[in-house]
């Protein structure tokens, strides 16, 4: 083997890294271990506890904090871990209204309507809905005559044609989602999950994914607010400081007053947020509107103190200056005198993440508020410092009778990004008439003192998104804001500048706690029978080839740690679709085990030495196992690019597992094989049972090939019929379905009884999860009957069905909420897989006729993968309502699915492989292409059937003791893997020959 010494530094290094990346995991874990201890089972304290050590050192050795732990732990999504997902919907009716200015054309408001209702049923987005209904309302009507309104002409002509208007509607709307989803995003950053998923679904919704969060009420008050553009005035930070040296006095005054408390326990009441912005409002003296006089011995002592690192320095600093310790003044240092100076602007001051919620718990106390002017307030900024945690505080002043804000966002009629004379990003905002007149008043205002320009602050949900110095007057209400921005950063601002012209709700449409939604229970027994299973298949490997299979045992186990290891690293979030792709990345690794050992053991029959075997083996399987592993590799990188959510947690897994199993399979077994060979050791292949098993197969798989036809084509029939006439068991996920949480008064009350109350009285396919303390229970029982009363009657009958155990009993007052969930949440799922599953079936098509030059090895793995799909769908719909099981279609159908496909193209690509080789070995005139054909098949049978066997063997062992959750999961799995192995040889092949006839030689 040559080049060893490379493989095992990069082998090394690899392994270092992966063991450091899961060291975080690990840590994390311990860390969050000791907090349940010290919490025993109160929340509250195991949260407190973890806040108190979040900047603590908990890494041995290298002293990382428990924050920065955190982050970097291997993340596990909702179905894993539980948490809270959202799906929220901008409300483009509301847009489309307020563009019209709200216009009361009958017409136009019925068109409006009917474009809602279609869109529960439609695909095609609201904007073309609604404007193919007003033109069927009204055939020569004119969309301009209700749209050129004053405030979008400068867009929108009088005599524009409907087609451009539409035009124009869709790129507000476009604008709208897009400022909406920079909206919601700020808001989960501030809310401090750690690894949340925000992503658009759609033309108009996005979907909102917090792991380990579990306070729905708190995660629906933040999302659902209506984001509140405003323009402000500011104090100048020479004005403020003099305050802030007081408050700081305040808080010493009041420190020693204040009896001493437990440190755990004070955080806990504190209970402060990320970022704490103060909702109080604030009271007391009148602004005198100078500036205070600098203290430059204490800016010198602040500027001083982060050089004295020692503790009795830092403490006696922070019991003098418990304020400033935490809030740094903004200051610099005066280049001529060396002294430091306050720096001119509103930013008064800056803190760490971390420190933000104490500065604003000192900043809410009544003492406190009592010195700040009624005129004032502080808000921080909306972004940290680049590359670090750190926030900047800023001086507000408030004006009017109201103490609020100079303008509204409503007088903003238009904002882009643009590039100034430097070639540097700015946002160009346009202010309507009555915006453009007062902001003439303030920008001159702001420039009245020469020496001091003021700032204005775009505030957003009270948070400072930029506060721009005002250089000279504005009277004619075009403003250009520049700065330090990039490209994205000017694209953003000026989105925001639009969130009060264009206030398009964002509406919760779904929202489902999990905790987590494949249950505690559900969990522990999938985990631990893949393990099972796991252990299974490595035994089976010994025993079946002997001290050979413990190589692969360890090549597979070496495998899996680089995998964990690599998705850790780059931050990727575990999904039980991800436990699906890892299943799959398994099989492929042993796969390529099997491959390279039935080889070696052809070449030990054919009598060559032990060592020269090993070698030949490697280099004859290598081209099986490249077109295999390529080929499903190239299925993981369609499914995710052009697949969402579940479908890319599938694809990432599987295309980083695929290069991890053919590092190990070619380049780490090889190794140990060198080492062992070098040692003397006596390799066998084989055991006495297993040597000559499938040794002289010589079944008529291309003889039987019509019977094989007629099996596929009427179970195929047999399942389009069933689907065209009682269909599947769509999940929740595909049909929607009404959510109850309930309260039961028994505690004792689990989710798996009230899983199988509800299963056996109102069908299958329901969702049971923890919400919080209660259960959350989500049923599609009635969902197709539109009558009024069935909203009552679905809830009688949730009712009884509890009432019929004891134990569940329960009434009205037991149900403490109800929703109902949109069907139309899966529409834009269900398209995009089927579209993302055809797409990638052609791709690897075309990749195979690149590698086997014939058109016939591309059609038959085209036919033998949707073959395989078609099969499994047919199965679920034929049976679903046969076997005591569920067999739903729901997201984690779809990666049964996938999981299948990219099954189905590997063991495809290598029994196309051996037909390849014997075709170019016996290609004489008397060589009969189809006996060919049917000794290869039989000659890589023994490979076909230990694959599918090692990988029955987990999925068997997963079906059976992985519990009743996903049972219907890992059944999909089972019986497609058998479909795949089938098709492999029983329906691709048979293609090639049939429409091969004679081109095959």
């Amino acid at each position: 083997m040559q080049g060893k010494g490379v493989v095992k530094f990069f082998a090394i290094i690899l392994a270092a890294v992966c063991l450091y990346q899961l060291s975080f995991t690990w840590v994390a874990h311990k860390v969050e271990d000791n907090a349940n201890a010290y919490g025993k089972g109160d929340t509250t304290k195991v949260k407190a506890y973890l806040d108190s050590i979040a900047t603590q050192p908990v890494y041995p050795i290298l002293k990382y904090d428990y924050q920065y732990v955190k982050q970097r732990e291997l993340a596990l999504g909702l179905d894993l871990e539980g948490g809270m997902s959202v799906t929220m919907q901008i409300s483009l009716n509301e847009l489309v209204k307020k563009l019209s200015n709200n216009n009361p054309d009958v017409v136009f408001n019925q068109a409006l309507v009917n474009a809602q209702t279609q869109t529960k049923t439609s695909q095609t987005d609201f904007i073309t809905l609604f404007v193919n209904e007003y033109e069927r309302l009204n055939p020569n009507g004119k969309l301009a005559s209700i749209f050129s309104t004053k405030d979008n002409q400068d867009h929108l002509k009088f005599d524009a044609t409907n087609s451009e208007v539409e035009t124009y509607l869709k790129d507000q709307a476009s604008v709208a989602v897009n400022q909406s989803f920079i909206i919601l995003n700020t808001r989960i950053d501030q809310f401090g999950v750690t690894n949340p998923n925000i992503q658009k679904i759609g033309a108009d919704r996005i979907l909102i994914e917090l792991p380990g969060q579990k306070e729905p009420e708190r995660i629906r008050k933040l999302l659902s607010g209506t984001a509140k553009l405003e323009f402000y005035q500011t104090y100048d930070n020479g004005q403020v400081y003099q305050l802030l040296q007081n408050i700081n006095s305040l808080i010493v005054a009041k420190t020693k007053t204040a009896p001493k408390k437990d440190t755990v326990k004070s955080f806990a009441n504190a209970k402060p947020t990320a970022l704490g912005t103060s909702n109080n409002p604030l009271t007391a003296k009148k602004d005198t509107g100078k500036a205070a006089k600098v203290a430059p011995n204490l800016l010198s002592k602040l500027q001083k103190n982060g050089a004295k690192d020692t503790s009795l320095a830092k403490s006696q600093f922070s019991d003098q200056y418990p304020l400033f310790t935490l809030l740094k003044p903004s200051m610099y240092q005066e280049s001529q005198t060396s002294q430091p100076q306050l720096e001119p602007g509103p930013i008064v001051g800056r803190a760490d993440v971390k420190d933000t919620a104490k500065v604003n718990q000192y900043l809410r106390s009544p003492y406190i508020k009592a010195t700040i002017p009624q005129s004032m307030k502080f808000l921080w900024g909306v972004k940290s410092i680049a590359k670090t945690k750190t926030f900047e505080l800023y001086a507000i002043k408030l004006v009017g009778a109201d103490n609020g804000p100079v303008l509204s966002g409503d007088v903003v009629n238009d904002a882009h990004q643009d590039v100034d004379q430097k070639g540097s990003p700015e946002v160009i905002m346009v202010m309507n008439s009555d915006g453009a007149a007062k902001w003439g008043e303030v920008t001159t205002e702001a420039c009245a003192n020469p020496q001091n320009h003021q700032s204005i602050a775009i505030v957003l949900d009270d948070n400072v998104y930029s506060a721009p110095r005002v250089d000279n007057p504005i009277p004619g209400g075009v403003s250009s804001i520049s700065g330090s921005f990039t490209t994205d950063e000017a694209k953003d601002l000026a989105n925001i500048l639009k969130a009060g012209r264009l206030p398009a709700p964002a509406h919760i449409v779904s929202e489902t706690v999990v905790g987590p939604s494949l249950g505690e229970a559900a969990i522990h027994a999938g985990l631990l029978s893949n393990l099972v299973g796991l252990l299974v298949v490595l035994i089976f490997m010994v025993a079946y080839y002997n001290r050979a299979g413990t190589v692969a045992v360890v090549a597979v186990i070496i495998n899996i740690f680089f995998l964990m290891g690599i998705l850790t690293s780059l931050g990727a979030v575990l999904t039980m679709p991800g436990v699906a792709g890892i299943v799959l990345t398994f099989g492929i690794s042993v796969d390529a085990n099997v491959l390279i050992y039935e080889r070696v053991r052809e070449e030990l029959a054919l009598g060559k030495s032990l060592r020269i075997s090993i070698n030949d083996g490697f280099k004859h399987a290598l081209s099986s196992i490249l077109d295999s592993n390529i080929s499903t590799f190239l299925t993981g990188l369609i499914l995710y690019v052009f697949g969402t959510g579940t479908i890319q947690g599938f694809a990432i897994t599987l295309m980083i597992g695929i290069v991890t199993s053919l590092f190990c399979s070619l380049l780490i077994s090889r190794l140990i094989f060198e080492y062992m060979l070098g040692k003397g050791w006596d390799i066998k292949f084989s055991n006495p049972w297993s040597s000559h098993t499938f040794k002289n197969a010589n079944y008529a798989f291309v003889k039987n090939r019509f019977k094989f036809y007629i099996f596929s084509g009427t179970f195929i029939l047999a399942g389009l019929i069933s689907m065209a006439t009682q269909g599947f068991n769509y999940g929740v996920d595909f049909v929607g379905g009404r959510t109850y949480i309930i309260r039961f008064d028994n505690k004792n009350v689990g989710v798996e009884d009230v899983r199988k109350i509800v299963d056996k009285n109102l069908g299958s396919g329901n969702e049971i999860k923890t919400f919080g303390t209660d259960i959350s229970v989500t049923t599609k029982y009635l969902i197709d009957d539109r009558a009024n009363n069935t909203d009552q009657r679905v809830k009688d009958a949730l009712i009884k069905a509890l009432n019929t155990e004891p134990a569940t009993h329960v009434t009205s007052k037991n149900i403490l909420g109800y929703q109902k969930v949109e069907p139309t949440i899966a529409n834009g799922l269900k398209k995009s897989a089927i579209l993302t599953v055809i797409f990638a079936i052609i791709i690897i098509s075309t990749y195979i006729f690149i590698r086997f030059r014939k058109w016939q090895f591309s059609l038959g793995a085209m036919v033998a993968t949707a073959h395989d799909a078609l099969m499994v769908l047919a199965f679920f719909s034929i049976f679903k309502d046969v076997l005591p099981f569920s067999l739903d279609i729901d997201q984690s159908f779809i990666a049964a699915i996938l999981t299948v496909i990219g099954y189905s193209i590997n063991d495809t690509v290598v029994v196309f492989d051996r037909i390849r080789e014997f075709l170019n070995l016996h290609h004489a005139k008397t060589d009969d292409p189809k006996e060919v054909i049917n000794n290869a098949i039989n000659n890589t049978l023994s490979r076909t059937i230990i694959t599918a066997l090692t990988v029955l063997l987990i999925l068997l062992v997963l079906f059976i003791f992985g519990g009743d959750v996903i049972r219907g999961f890992s059944f999909a799995l089972l019986i497609g893997v058998c479909f795949g192995t089938y098709s492999s040889i029983c329906v691709a092949t048979p293609v090639i020959i049939d429409f091969g006839k004679k081109d095959l030689r």
